[in-house]
């Protein structure tokens, strides 16, 4: 039975009766057409038959053929790309097995289907709930791309295609990242993965270890790791001999410290007395208009004391080289 039509739905600017005509009319019209274009397919075949060896046309051929193909095309007015197209979707659809009611397009998209009888099946099976052969849906059958995505590999498969310039690519994966749910889908070992290739840069992966290690939990999982802990012993130390040469290039006490006997004890203790400084420096400034609390008071009064008693210690060390602590400095070192 035909279709019920309801006048008060419209397509575009036309009513619903006005479409079903359109629609009919221009069906007639590429039913015509397809004709036509199977004609041009038939006469390029006859001009040029095709010459397969092994699922595909010789190499050996191609020129010749490509000449009288192109000398055709211009003769009639189409161009070479249409004819070509034309004489291999004619080439692999015979006459008598050629289907009328679908257009030139979807023969054209299932004569990739290599088996000859798997081809003549599929054209005479319509797609599962559909009344006619589309173009999305031959694509669908060949496993191509289609025009209008409907299941979520589809759409997949367009994103990739979209996003196949680096720069559309970088854009669509930054505005991805910032939804929580679309991140909170992905794979444990896939985020990994993307957070290993978004820290190949060592300033942005400093930047976010920095971060993670301010984390309890995560530091503490980090350092179970003997091959990281390894590396944080090493980038200690490794930091201890650049607050050394920063000190000799930048302290204006530098040039008479080398003419002294700098003793490795020496160096690391000016070293010491340098870093603390310069972190006081850096730090301090962020206290202004800060209130703590008495907790909080209590802890820096204490430290405070550890510091002063420390830079004691220094003092008498370097003035009669005498390094022994009483037991009450050694509580306060220890923070008892």
């Amino acid at each position: 039975m035909p279709e019920e039509i309801n006048d008060a739905d419209t397509v575009g600017s036309v009513s619903a009766t006005r479409y079903a005509e359109i629609v009919a009319d221009l069906r007639k019209q590429l039913e015509t057409a397809g004709r036509i274009q199977f004609a041009v397919g038939d006469c390029a075949l006859e001009v040029e038959p095709m010459r397969e060896f092994g699922g595909q046309e010789r190499s050996d051929s191609l020129f010749t053929v490509k000449d009288s193909l192109f000398r055709l095309s211009e003769d009639i007015g189409l161009s070479y790309a249409t004819v070509d197209k034309a004489r291999r979707t004619a080439s692999r659809w015979p006459k008598d097995r050629r289907v009328s009611g679908v257009s030139f397009t979807v023969h054209q998209i299932l004569a990739s289907i290599a088996d000859d009888e798997e081809r003549f099946a599929t054209i005479l099976t319509l797609p599962e709930g559909k009344s006619r052969w589309t173009p999305d849906q031959a694509n669908r059958r060949v496993g191509r791309q289609v025009v209008k995505p409907v299941t979520p590999q589809e759409k997949v498969s367009a994103i990739h295609t979209l996003a196949t310039d680096e720069e559309v690519a970088a854009t669509v994966t930054s505005d991805l990242l910032r939804r929580p749910t679309v991140v909170a889908q992905v794979k444990q070992e896939d985020k990994v993965r993307v957070v290993e290739e978004l820290t190949r840069d060592d300033h942005v992966a400093a930047k976010v270890t920095t971060g993670l290690l301010r984390r309890p939990d995560v530091a503490f999982r980090a350092m179970s790791d003997d091959t990281a802990r390894h590396q944080v012993n090493h980038a200690q130390v490794e930091r201890g001999r650049q607050a050394r040469e920063h000190f000799e290039d930048t302290s204006p006490i530098a040039p008479a410290v080398k003419n002294m006997d700098r003793t490795v004890e020496f160096l690391d203790l000016v070293t010491a007395c340098h870093a603390f400084v310069a972190a006081a420096d850096r730090v301090v400034p962020g206290m202004r208009d800060r209130q703590l609390g008495d907790d909080e008071r209590v802890i820096m009064h204490e430290n405070v004391a550890r510091v002063r008693a420390t830079l004691d210690w220094i003092e008498t060390a370097v003035d009669t080289g005498k390094v022994d602590v009483d037991g009450e400095l050694a509580k306060l070192l220890q923070g008892e």
